[in-house]
């Protein structure tokens, strides 16, 4: 059956698409920096809040079925009226883009760096 009215077509892919995110907020060790990443404990722990870097591991948000592993390198940062901060991100190893938005407990100091020279995580500066 075919629904005419478009709210109710708008409210139904809205609920399809929840089904696609699993709740997922286990800590973690940071593969880039090493530091320990205890769980958010609001929603899925999906980066490290001090180097900002995260891990290619899902399709669909928290489903951990990716099978490229590839550190998401953080690329820039990006403001969005509804979401907040989102943290822009390409994989090191298949070279796709992905967006997580940033959690309330990141590193402000990090961001400001790479909202300001975001090339840079890409690109280090050698020393």
């Amino acid at each position: 059956m075919r629904l005419s009215n478009p709210k109710l077509t708008r409210i139904e892919n809205r609920t399809t698409m929840s089904k696609t995110f699993v709740k997922n907020d286990a800590g973690f060790v940071c593969v880039h920096c090493g530091c320990v990443v205890p769980p958010l404990l609001t929603t899925s722990r999906d980066h490290c809040p001090r180097c900002l870097y995260s891990l290619h591991v899902d399709i669909n948000p928290g489903d951990r079925a990716n099978d490229c592993h590839g550190e998401l390198v953080p690329i820039g940062i990006e403001q969005n009226s509804k979401k907040g901060l989102i943290i822009k991100y390409h994989c090191d190893l298949c070279g796709a883009y992905h967006n997580n938005k940033a959690a309330p407990d990141d590193d402000y100091d990090t961001i400001l760096e790479l909202s300001a020279n975001p090339l840079t995580y890409l690109y280090p500066r050698k020393h």
